[in-house]
């Protein structure tokens, strides 16, 4: 243990020196939107300070019009659907969406724009003046958004609204270079981190749930009280506007996030509870869930406490002040969909073992990619598949269930020891067909079945095998330095494999080499 000890903190100092020399760049967004609950649309005003902390002089600024999307079969999302014969998708949604009404400037000079040729939701804002390192300026824009009918991850469901990949938004610039990249529904994202303060304004009837912490003091005071109340069980109780027909504005802030999601409906049943997780750190719990929907969501705020304890505990400490699930209509794309501090669930038919790992995984991306912010569209596993390692390990500790096998699990394993139990779980995940290596990137994949068989299952597989190799003390102790070092960064596979190596005293390049293998282990 003590040798242990020493290899720890002598891993935590050259770490150290090795991040004096990285940097990323920085964001402060403020953004007023209204929402069009007739026309099913947003109407914003963005404002963002754009810092540049790279050594490079930059002369053009990639940004995502991600809405844009949903707009006709030309896009990559369209041709990404049309292509996977799995999905049951054949088209888009019925109603499209797509951004417009965008009239960039610079430090209050029109700036020029230049679309990508490939895709429409891209844009390239080319700098009168060089970006200087150091230097920062101020981009602002107007914008409209008209919202498709729901289908994968931002639109409507009649008057329900998932407001998702909503805003112009820069691409990430890191020691890679650029990253534009369309959006996908097979495939996530890649952000800057930074500063945000949203305003929005909608009808006083709707209940929002939204990343960030709620400024409004009434709202917020309203949502609490009534929150607390219907998680003491009962009839539940709607929320009910003082002021019908009149709009309302609230405000949301949120501190080193990449992202910023929200949604709203009247018929929200609210949820809340706090969990304190430390002597000095309360966390604030909320869960939105649907009137006539899944009847284990009264259970939702335990589920998302339970979460939050077991992750602080293996990875590292929750480090925001509230955490939120909303319950949505069942979508075609995945069970649920993660933003900072706040994640949608659409698992309307889920089992309270299922429903508890759905949400359990969804709260988990907080920590991968939400806090370790990863490239996700070019390294799914680095935050998927550690992820599902540790939903699993949060299944086999709770209820000596998995959700992959789900109801099928001889009664027996509910004997064994939790510790016996994964090694069963895993000898048998190990077998199920997982053709490409786990380094595959998301557009590798011809199907969604094959993306989550490799890229969550597989993945989950790998880091058990590391588990084994160096010992669950010495794998814990790792991710924790992982997350201390990395937190709120990039980091890339090879970052955490520095820390692996480092923290374990291990050369790791026979486990490494796994990533590019093929089938099973």
């Amino acid at each position: 243990m003590k040798q242990l000890i020493v290899t720890a903190v002598a891993a935590l100092f050259q770490l150290s020196i090795f991040a004096q020399n990285y940097w990323q760049q920085e964001l402060r967004y403020n953004i007023q939107v209204s929402l069009n609950d007739k026309q099913h649309s947003l109407r914003g005003q963005l404002a963002l300070d754009y810092i540049n902390h790279s050594p490079d002089t930059l002369h053009f600024i990639w940004f995502h019009l991600w809405p844009n999307a949903y707009k006709d079969s030309n896009t990559a999302l369209a041709k990404q659907l049309a292509a996977d014969k799995d999905n049951g998708k054949k088209s888009l949604a019925q109603e499209p969406g797509f951004i417009d009404s965008l009239q960039f400037t610079i430090n209050g000079q029109p700036v020029e724009t230049e679309t990508d040729t490939a895709h429409i939701d891209m844009v390239k804002l080319l700098l009168a003046k060089p970006l200087l390192p150091g230097d920062s300026v101020s981009i602002a824009t107007p914008f409209f958004v008209q919202l498709p009918s729901y289908f994968s991850r931002s639109g409507h469901n009649g008057q329900q609204y998932m407001v998702c990949q909503w805003y112009p938004k820069p691409a990430v610039y890191d020691r890679q270079g650029w990253h534009p990249i369309p959006y996908l529904d097979q495939g996530e994202f890649y952000s800057e981190y930074g500063r945000f303060t949203v305003n929005i304004s909608l009808p006083s009837e709707y209940v929002v749930g939204a990343t960030g912490t709620l400024q409004t003091p009434v709202e917020l005071k309203k949502y609490q009280q009534l929150g607390a109340d219907n998680n003491k069980g009962g009839k539940e109780q709607k929320y009910k506007t003082d002021a019908p027909g009149t709009l309302k504005t609230l405000q949301y802030t949120g501190d080193r996030i990449h992202d910023f999601a929200w949604f709203a409906s009247k018929d929200f049943i609210i949820r809340y509870d706090t969990l304190q997780l430390a002597a000095d750190t309360t966390v604030q719990v909320f869960s939105y869930g649907q009137p006539n929907g899944n009847k284990q969501w009264k259970n939702s705020t335990s589920y998302i406490k339970d979460a939050v304890k077991h992750y602080s505990k293996w990875i590292g400490p929750y480090p925001y002040p509230v955490v939120q699930a909303v319950e949505g209509p069942k979508n075609l794309s995945s069970g649920g969909m993660e933003y900072p501090m706040i994640t949608l669930i659409t698992s309307p038919g889920a089992g309270e073992l299922e429903l508890d790992a759905v949400i359990t995984h969804e709260i988990g991306h907080n920590w991968f990619y939400g806090i370790l912010g990863s490239n996700e569209r070019d390294h799914p596993w680095m935050d998927e598949g550690i992820n599902t390692y540790y939903q699993f390990r949060y299944e086999a500790e709770k209820y000596r269930s998995n959700s992959i096998f789900g109801g099928a699990l001889p009664k027996e394993l509910k004997k064994l020891t939790a510790d016996e139990f994964q090694a069963r779980i895993y000898n048998a995940l190990n077998s199920l067909p997982a053709q490409k290596a786990i380094k595959t990137g998301s557009t590798g994949f011809a199907s969604k079945e094959d993306y989550g068989m490799v890229v969550y299952i597989k993945t989950a597989v790998w880091l058990y095998l590391v588990e084994n190799a160096l010992g669950r003390e010495v794998l814990d102790q790792a991710i924790n330095t992982y997350y201390q070092e990395w937190q709120f960064r990039h980091p890339y596979p090879e970052d955490f494999k520095n820390v692996l190596e480092k923290v374990s005293g291990k050369d790791l390049t026979h486990l490494w080499a796994l990533l590019d293998k093929e089938g099973s282990f």
